[in-house]
């Protein structure tokens, strides 16, 4: 700031409401938990602020929905007469969530598949997801977990937190730990509390994160209560989700202001979600409007292929279209990540325009966003291995059976097998002198894996003793 002046806190304007809490005195309305107890879930509560069509009231009254609950602090975003409002599509159902279509699933992201104990997903190496609740703030028509978020009777008991937390502790590759569920912010704070004291407490965890949309259903929960809280447990990162830039209003900032002096690193994660913000100009938009409150674009989703979800979808090339239009035209810090969340239960596959045109020996053939087109001569002399002794110095972390392609990379392994590759190739027949257990090292390629392999073939050919 000039004249070395501190920057002032964010003021907060109390007046995003409908005309029908106009009269809600400020200390209720900015009361998370008065919010919470006077959400709006049927058609004649939401018909008080918004003039509802026939497809969302027939959606509202239909059997087996996915649950509805809104806040009246987002509700008052919503436009109540326009149908096609960004905020009204991610909130209120239409019928056509009724309407099946290819490749739909209860669990898409195969979770539950992945989960060594119940609510915890261990998916990658070194990091696990760890469901904590099945509530929410306000339910996403697109929710990746509506097989069980919403729903009371699936929610996680004190034994599996302390299965989960076990898991955790005996389990050092772990160095990072997501809370999710639900939302982690619905929950009481003396719980949350507990459960962020237990992590902190497990030596091999580093970093602690949440992930939640409380602060943009909810900003009234980012207290002082909240941040002082949260503070305690450093380094501690959260991740919000804003979609729109219509979500991003005064008190949302005020939220954000209180969490980032706190000491929180907030980053955002979006949703790709057709007539919402499946465009390059509002995506840049949103992602000005996050960076002006401090909070840095981390993902860009392609929406899943989650039941209910399908009227939401739009195209991969869409997404690389809008990353097309993001490269270049503003800040690299502003742009998120598009990724695809890998059905099956993959995880996250970074998808992005070709900017690589051409690779030859010692040079790669690029282009930028302007369709400008340049070569990088690269080193001749490069050694990689000159890298070795320093990388010695510190520890590898212990992550068994999930080095993928990075095995291949450093030699480790020659190449990936599918789940029976060598059965089927075998055709059904036995074993026989060409093809044998007792020879399978013919099959090892010299040089390759952690054994050293030219002193295995020197002790293969040395002549055996009588």
């Amino acid at each position: 700031m000039a004249n070395g002046q501190a920057a002032q806190p964010v003021t907060e304007p109390v007046h995003t409401r409908a005309p029908y809490w106009q009269d809600v005195p400020d200390e209720k309305w900015m009361d998370w938990r008065w919010q919470m107890s006077n959400r709006l879930n049927t058609v004649q509560e939401l018909e008080r602020v918004i003039n509802l069509t026939d497809s969302e009231r027939r959606a509202l009254d239909s059997k087996g929905l996915f649950r509805v609950d809104i806040t009246p602090y987002f509700v008052s975003l919503i436009d109540p007469d326009d149908p096609h409002c960004p905020i009204r599509k991610q909130v209120i159902p239409t019928d056509k969530e009724l309407v099946p279509f290819q490749s739909m699933m209860e669990d898409s992201l195969a979770e539950d598949k992945h989960s060594p104990v119940p609510g915890l997903v261990h998916r990658y190496p070194d990091r696990v997801l760890m469901l904590v609740t099945t509530q929410c703030a306000s339910y996403c028509r697109y929710c990746t977990r509506s097989r069980i978020v919403g729903d009371p009777t699936q929610t996680f008991s004190r034994k599996e937190f302390d299965d989960q937390i076990a898991y955790i502790e005996r389990t050092p590759q772990i160095r990072d730990v997501l809370l999710s569920g639900g939302d982690p912010m619905v929950l009481a704070p003396k719980l949350l509390d507990m459960i962020l004291a237990r992590l902190r407490a497990i030596p091999h965890v580093e970093i602690i994160r949440i992930g939640s949309r409380v602060p943009v259903f909810l900003p009234m929960r980012v207290n002082a209560e909240f941040c002082d809280m949260v503070q305690k447990y450093h380094p501690f990162w959260l991740n919000i989700h804003v979609n729109h830039h219509k979500e991003i209003t005064p008190e949302l900032a005020a939220a954000m202001d209180r969490l980032t002096r706190a000491g929180v690193p907030v980053g955002n994660q979006s949703v790709l979600l057709a007539g919402v913000n499946d465009s390059v100009h509002l995506q840049r938009k949103l992602i000005h409007e996050l960076v002006k409150i401090r909070v840095r674009p981390y993902y860009l989703y392609q929406c899943d292929l989650v039941e209910g979800s399908g009227h939401l979808r739009t195209t991969v090339s869409k997404g690389i279209e809008i990353m097309e239009g993001l490269r270049g035209h503003t800040s690299g810090y502003a742009i998120p990540t598009y990724v695809v969340d890998a059905p099956g239960g993959g995880g996250k596959i970074p998808v992005t325009p070709n900017y690589v045109l051409a690779q030859a020996p010692g040079k790669v053939v690029l282009r930028n966003f302007e369709g400008f087109i340049t070569t990088y001569t690269e080193p001749t002399d490069y050694d990689p291995t000159e890298i070795l002794a320093q990388e010695a110095l510190i520890a590898r972390r212990p992550e068994p059976g999930q080095e993928g392609i990075t095995r291949l990379l450093a030699g480790e392994q020659m190449y990936i097998e599918p789940a029976g590759f060598a059965e089927t190739r075998a055709r059904g027949g036995s074993e026989h002198r060409l093809r044998s257990s007792d020879i399978a090292q013919k099959w090892q390629p010299l040089g390759v894996g952690a054994i050293d392999h030219a002193q295995e073939r020197v002790a293969l050919e040395a002549p055996k003793e009588e």
